[in-house]
């Protein structure tokens, strides 16, 4: 029986319990023999199978609205992603709202799928979903030396912009509200105003 006070997870079990983790491949695996299907909101982090909360109106219009602003201004060489997955190591495979990847020749359209190496920049569109793209996320991110995660926090109108990856954080945090601009770190020449996305 477990200590007073053990702590457990949604599920009842204590942290110390062992789970079975998987794979990018066996994750793969499932959703080519049907086990996992694609209407699934689902991600793979850190081995889990995460499901991902619905997406309200306010967080599909900051989505589309991005997508135009990124579209119209990503400089050449330059892939926009919208919700597609992008594998990181051998256990996560996070689909983050959008990003921007170095582009290929290919477009993507043969292996290997979009990697952490591949990213310029990674923006999570929150509502209900915040604490988990700040807290398990970013820290995701930060270990994948993804150089810089914008958080668009719908309730506070506001944009947080990590810099600067270091271990399982950023060493450069900034806010941006409604009446600022945002710009990229590695394109400069990129402004989108906050108030546009939200």
């Amino acid at each position: 029986m477990d200590a007073p006070g053990t702590p457990a997870n949604a599920n009842g079990l204590p942290d110390w319990a062992n789970r079975h983790r998987f794979s990018v491949d066996a994750y793969h695996r499932m959703g080519e023999t049907g086990i996992l299907h694609p209407a699934d909101r689902i991600e793979l982090i850190d081995g889990e199978i995460v499901e991902m909360a619905p997406a309200g109106s306010a967080h599909i219009g900051a989505v589309f609205a991005l997508n135009r602003l990124l579209t119209r201004a990503a400089p050449e060489g330059v892939t926009v992603s919208v919700q597609s997955p992008i594998q990181m190591g051998d256990r996560s495979e996070p689909e983050p709202d959008l990003a921007l990847l170095r582009a290929r020749p290919d477009g993507y359209r043969k292996p290997p799928p979009p990697s952490a190496a591949d990213v310029l920049l990674i923006i999570e569109v929150s509502d209900t979903s915040l604490r988990y793209d700040r807290e398990v996320k970013r820290a995701l991110y930060a270990r994948h030396q993804v150089p810089e995660v914008w958080i668009v926090d719908l309730a506070a109108a506001a944009v947080e912009i990590y810099r600067k990856p270091e271990q399982q954080t950023y060493a450069e945090v900034a806010t941006r509200g409604r009446s600022e601009m945002l710009q990229p770190f590695l394109f400069p020449g990129v402004r989108i105003s906050v108030s546009e996305i939200v």
